[in-house]
Parts: C-alpha cells; sequence; structure tokens
C-alpha cells in the first residue's frame, strides 16, 4: 500500500456493508454504494485516490487500481483482514465517522442537541456528535460499549 495507514481511503463494493459499516466505526474513510460496482468502483477509486476493497475475483481483469481481495464472507474475518493487510490502528479514531454517510463527525455541545434528542438521552448524556452531512446526532451510550466489546473479542483492543 502507499502512503501512511492515516492517509489511507477507501472504496468498497457494494458486497461489503457489514465491513463498511465497522471501518466507519473505527474511523476510516470508506465510499460505499449501488453505484460502486465493476468500472463505477475503478473510477471512483482512481478520481479519490482510494483503495479498493472488493470480493469480485473478476476485478483484476479490468485493471484496476491497488485492491485488496477480501477473501472471508464474514465481517469480522474482513475487517481483520483489512486491519492487518493495511497496518490500521483500529483505536486511534473510534468513533469519528457518521456510520450512515461516512462524514468526520464534529462534537456538539449539549445544550444544542436538545431539541434533537430523546429526553432520556439528554439527560442521561454528557457527550455528543453531529454529522453535518445527514444531520444524525451520536452519544455514547450503551451501543457504544457493545462495539468496544465485540473489538475486544476481536482481539482489537
Amino acid at each position: 500500500m502507499n502512503g501512511s495507514p492515516e492517509d489511507l481511503k477507501f472504496a468498497a463494493d457494494r458486497m461489503l456493508g457489514r465491513l463498511v459499516k465497522w471501518l466507519r466505526v473505527i474511523g476510516q474513510d470508506v465510499i460505499y454504494g449501488p453505484h460502486l460496482t465493476g468500472y463505477g468502483l475503478i473510477r471512483a477509486a482512481r478520481r479519490e485516490n482510494r483503495l479498493i476493497l472488493t470480493r469480485d475475483r473478476r476485478l483484476k481483469k479490468k485493471q484496476p487500481p491497488e485492491f485488496i481481495l477480501i477473501e472471508s464472507d464474514h465481517y469480522a474475518d474482513q475487517l481483520l483482514q483489512v486491519i492487518e493487510t493495511c497496518h490500521l490502528k483500529p483505536l486511534r479514531n473510534l468513533f469519528s465517522r457518521c456510520l450512515v454517510c461516512n462524514t468526520p463527525l464534529q462534537p456538539k455541545a449539549k445544550d444544542w442537541v436538545k431539541e434533537i434528542v430523546p429526553p432520556y438521552v439528554f439527560s442521561t448524556q454528557q457527550r455528543f456528535f453531529w454529522c453535518f452531512q445527514c444531520q444524525r446526532v451520536y452519544w455514547p451510550a450503551t451501543h457504544h460499549q457493545r462495539i468496544l466489546e465485540q473489538l475486544v473479542s476481536l482481539g482489537l483492543c
């Protein structure tokens, strides 16, 4: 791979949705969608200098830029393959990207989210993060703990 692990950006084919979510959880910049297949995937990767993640063994015939052929059907094995191959540090930027649209999250003051989040969440949480692209608000609650537990079970923490 060219460049440092911190500079890597990925383009994932449509067969890798669960892997994409987990890569975003660990803070990786990953584009994904139904338009990213075959030559669309190759064009996007070239245009944005992204490393392709694919399960499509035929992609090699299309002369793509650098890519990783994802071997397993299981997201945990896929995640481990990408982390090991690219020498990623999975805890460095944990929970820093929107899981839906890939945009970097911005911290928001508690008062700012008062009208957006449920009252219970507002009363029990102190830290909030906002995606300016898709307008989602995130906060570190029990789902963060479950995600961390899964990362521990994979040997990443």
